[in-house]
């Protein structure tokens, strides 16, 4: 695919930065910069757990209290 794009200052340094040192052409160090972004994995979300008052009368932290109760033993 043949297209015209603007590269901003810090991407062109680096698209030279990867020309000089393969000693490639400006497409081939697009592509390669390219490619090495889309493998990078994403940093995952951390997982936030939310809670919310139930209004119980009870302590449920300890589940296994809490099926004890439940057994009526």
């Amino acid at each position: 695919m043949r297209t015209t794009i603007t590269l901003d200052g810090d991407v062109a340094a680096a698209v030279e930065a990867v020309r000089r040192e393969s000693g490639v052409g400006v497409s081939e160090a697009v592509n390669r910069l390219v490619r090495a972004g889309l493998a990078r994995s994403t940093p995952k979300r951390a997982y936030r757990h939310r809670s919310h008052d139930l209004g119980l009368k009870i302590d449920v932290t300890n589940i296994g209290e809490v099926l004890e109760l439940l057994d009526g033993d």
